[in-house]
C-alpha cells in the first residue's frame, strides 16, 4: 500500500516527509517551511468537497504577443532581469557595452530554474528570502556590441570570452516585501554570482581519479566553474542543487590521434566535438583535443549552501554524469533521500540516486555528505506499466571489465553507457521531475522526440507512445517508498491536440518542459516549443510559450501565463504561504523564423531585438531574460 506523507517541506520542493516523522525528528527547521495550518486546510477542502483545486479563469493563447498576460485579478512584475546589478554592482547598459568585470556582479543570462529560501534561515517567512536561479547559456549577439565567435571571429577577444562565462551559472540575490511590493536588497551581504570559472571542490567516488585529472589539476581535485545550469533542485537540508545540462557544446574536438578508443567512444556517446562559443581560442581547457579529461569534470549536480555566500561549491559525482535536466527529492520510510533526474538528450533515460545513510532531520551544508555515498539507479519501464531501477554499480548486470569498464568511477563518469549495457528504456527526452507532496508519485516530463520511429532509431513503445513525437508527454510513476526498486507507471498527458491524439482536459499545451507540483498539490507545466517552431504550422495554434496549471486528480488544466515572443517559460518558485510566485522568462527574441520572414529582417548583432524587445521596449533596446514576480490582487493564495 502506498504510504501517503502528510504535506510538509518547502513549496518548491517535496520533502515528502510525514508528520510522525517530523515529531520523531524533532525537526524545527522542516517545521519552519510548513505551509500555514490555515492555508493548508483552504487547499485540501476543494479536493474534499469534491471541487476543483483551481479557481482562477484560464486565460487565451498568445500569437506573438511580445508581453506577459497572466489572468484577470493578477499583476505580474518585471523583477530581475540580465544585467541587473546582485547587490551595489554596476548598472546594466542597453548597447551591451558592459564589461566582463561588470558582468560578474550582474544577471548572469537566460534564466532557467529558481528557488526561494526563507530568511532568517529556519523560519517560515514569505516577505523575505533568497531568490536563488540558474543562468543557462547566452545569446552572444545579444550580450556583445558585434556578436560571438561566428559573427565577428576576428573580433573574438579574451575579454569576450571571459563576459560570456560570467554570464554563465547562478545568481543569489536577497529579496523583502516592502507593502504590496517585492524588491531587491542592495546593497546586501547574501548576494552572489556563481559562474564557470568559480573554484568547486569534487566529491564522491569519481574525486580524485584519473578520468578527471588534468594538467591544471594533476590531483583531480578542484574544478573550474559550471556551466549550462539547467534546472535545479534543493536538497532537504536545505542547500541548492544546480545542474549541469547540455555540456557538451563548450568542448571543441581538433585532432583524436592521440585519443583512445574508450575516451573516442565516450565523446561520441556525450556527443563532444564542436564548441559553440569558441572558449577554446581564450582558454584551452576548453580544447578537448589538448584536455581530454576536462569534458568529464562537467555533466554532474552542483551543491551549495545559499545561506553562505563564502561556501564552496560541490560536484557531488555518486549522482552520476550526463546531461542532467533537474533534480527532485523524496524521502524513505527510514529517512533515506531519493533523488531524481532526467537526461535530457533524444532516446536517454531517467535515474534515481538513493543515499546509503538516512538524513537526521537536522539543517545545514554539513549533511551534503549523504550525497557522496549511494546506489545510482536507471529506470526501466515495461510494456505492461510497471517498471524497474536497475542499479549502476560495477560487477553488476553486465557492468564489468570485460564490457570495458574498469570500476566504479568509471560507471558514473559514462553514466550512459552504464545504462545502455543493463537495459534502461530510452526515452523522449526526460526533463523536469517532481515529486507529489502528498502522494509521493512522481512526474516526468517528456518534451519530445521527432527521430522516435525514424530509420535506425527505436520504435515507439508504451511509455513513448508516438512516432515522430513532436508534442511531447508527461508520464507518472508510483513507488511504494523512496527506496523501492519497483514502481508502477502510466502515461499522465499526450500534449497536443485530438488531432495528434493528445488527451488534455482543458488548455492545450505542446513540449511540457518545466514541472513542479507545490505545497497544495496543483502540478504547474511550462512549455519549450523551440523558437524555430514557435507560431509556425502545426505548433501555430499554441502560440508562445506558456504556463499551465494542472489538478493532478482530475487532469484539468488551466492556462496561468504566456509569455513574450520566441521566449520559453522555464522555472517557478513560492513563497511558503503560496501569495507570491517568481517565473522565469528565458531568452526573449530567439529567432523565430516566421517573425523575421514576416518582416523583412535578420536578426544580428546590430538588430539584436528583431523578433522580440521585451521587458524594456525601448527603441534602441535588447531583449533581456528575466525573472517575473506575480501575485494576487487580493492578496490571495496563487490559483485559488
Amino acid at each position: 500500500m502506498l504510504k501517503k506523507n502528510n504535506l510538509l517541506g518547502m513549496p518548491q520542493v517535496d520533502t515528502g516527509i510525514t508528520r510522525r516523522a517530523l515529531i520523531q525528528l524533532g525537526v524545527s527547521t522542516v517545521m519552519a517551511s510548513i505551509v500555514p495550518t490555515a492555508v493548508f486546510g483552504q487547499i485540501f477542502s476543494a479536493h474534499t468537497m469534491g471541487e476543483s483545486l483551481l479557481a482562477f479563469k484560464s486565460i487565451p493563447i498568445a500569437d506573438l504577443l511580445d508581453e506577459i498576460v497572466v489572468p484577470e485579478g493578477y499583476t505580474s512584475q518585471v523583477f530581475y532581469r540580465w544585467g541587473d546589478p546582485i547587490s551595489d554592482g554596476p548598472e546594466f547598459k542597453m548597447d551591451a557595452s558592459n564589461s566582463a568585470t561588470e558582468q560578474l556582479f550582474q544577471a548572469g543570462m537566460h534564466h532557467d530554474a529558481l528557488q526561494y529560501y526563507p530568511l532568517p534561515q529556519g523560519g517560515n517567512h514569505s516577505s523575505h528570502g533568497l531568490l536563488v536561479m540558474n543562468h543557462e547559456y547566452i545569446d552572444a549577439q545579444v550580450l556583445h556590441q558585434d556578436g560571438g565567435i561566428f559573427d565577428a571571429p576576428e573580433n573574438y577577444t579574451a575579454d569576450k570570452t571571459l563576459k560570456e562565462q560570467y554570464a554563465h551559472g547562478v545568481s543569489v540575490i536577497e529579496i523583502f516585501k516592502k507593502g504590496n511590493e517585492w524588491q531587491i536588497k542592495r546593497p546586501s551581504n547574501y548576494a552572489r554570482r556563481i559562474t564557470a570559472r568559480t573554484p568547486m571542490t569534487i566529491s564522491g567516488p569519481v574525486a580524485g581519479t584519473k578520468y578527471i585529472q588534468t594538467l591544471a589539476d594533476p590531483a583531480g581535485v578542484e574544478i573550474l566553474g559550471t556551466f549550462n545550469n539547467c534546472s535545479n533542485g534543493q536538497t532537504p537540508w536545505g542547500t541548492y542543487l544546480t545542474c549541469e545540462e547540455n555540456f557538451n557544446g563548450y568542448f571543441q574536438v581538433e585532432d583524436v590521434e592521440h585519443i583512445s578508443d574508450k575516451q573516442k567512444k565516450s565523446w561520441d556517446r556525450y556527443n563532444i566535438n564542436h564548441s559553440f562559443y569558441g572558449w577554446h581560442h581564450h582558454d584551452e581547457r576548453f580544447n578537448a583535443s589538448q584536455h581530454p579529461h576536462e569534458p568529464n569534470r562537467f555533466g554532474w549536480i552542483v551543491e551549495f549552501d545559499p545561506y553562505d555566500p563564502q561556501s564552496k561549491p560541490v560536484k557531488r559525482t555518486a549522482l552520476g554524469r550526463f546531461a542532467h535536466e533537474n533534480v527532485a527529492h523524496k524521502l524513505s520510510s527510514t529517512h533515506r533521500v531519493a533523488f531524481y533526474s532526467g537526461d535530457d538528450t533524444k532516446f536517454e533515460y531517467i535515474y534515481k540516486f538513493i543515499t546509503d545513510k538516512p538524513w537526521d532531520g537536522t539543517p545545514g551544508a554539513q549533511h551534503g555528505q549523504l550525497l557522496d555515498s549511494g546506489v545510482l539507479f536507471v529506470a526501466c519501464l515495461a510494456e505492461n506499466e510497471q517498471g524497474k531501477w536497475l542499479p549502476l554499480v560495477f560487477g553488476e548486470g553486465g557492468l564489468t571489465t570485460e564490457n570495458g569498464f574498469e570500476n566504479q568511477a568509471d560507471i558514473l563518469v559514462n553514466a550512459r553507457l552504464a545504462a545502455e549495457v543493463v537495459g534502461a528504456t530510452p526515452m523522449d527526452r526526460p526533463e523536469w521531475i517532481t515529486t507529489h507532496p502528498e502522494s509521493g508519485d512522481i512526474y516526468v516530463s517528456m518534451t519530445n522526440n521527432s527521430k522516435r520511429g525514424k530509420k535506425n532509431k527505436p520504435d515507439k513503445d508504451a511509455a513513448n507512445p508516438r512516432e515522430n513525437n513532436i508534442f511531447g508527454h508527461i508520464i507518472k510513476m508510483v513507488e511504494q517508498d523512496a527506496t523501492s526498486v519497483d514502481f508502477s507507471w502510466h502515461v499522465f498527458a499526450l500534449a497536443g491536440d485530438e488531432q495528434h491524439q493528445g488527451n488534455i482536459k482543458g488548455a492545450l499545451y505542446a513540449n511540457p518542459d518545466g514541472l513542479m507540483i507545490d505545497a497544495r498539490g496543483v502540478l504547474w507545466v511550462q512549455t519549450d516549443i523551440g523558437s524555430r517552431s514557435l507560431n509556425t504550422d502545426k505548433y501555430a495554434q499554441f502560440g508562445n510559450n506558456q504556463m499551465l496549471a494542472v489538478d493532478p486528480v482530475t487532469g484539468e488544466t488551466r492556462r496561468f501565463l504566456t509569455g513574450p515572443v520566441g521566449c520559453e517559460v522555464t522555472g517557478v518558485a513560492m513563497t511558503p504561504d503560496l501569495k507570491s510566485m517568481w517565473v522565469n522568462i528565458q531568452h526573449p527574441g530567439e529567432d523565430v523564423p516566421g517573425i523575421l520572414k514576416q518582416q523583412g529582417v535578420e536578426k544580428s548583432p546590430q538588430i539584436p531585438n528583431a523578433v522580440s524587445n521585451w521587458p524594456d521596449h525601448q527603441h534602441n533596446g535588447r531583449p533581456r531574460s528575466a525573472t517575473v514576480v506575480i501575485t494576487k490582487n487580493d492578496g490571495g493564495v496563487i490559483g485559488s
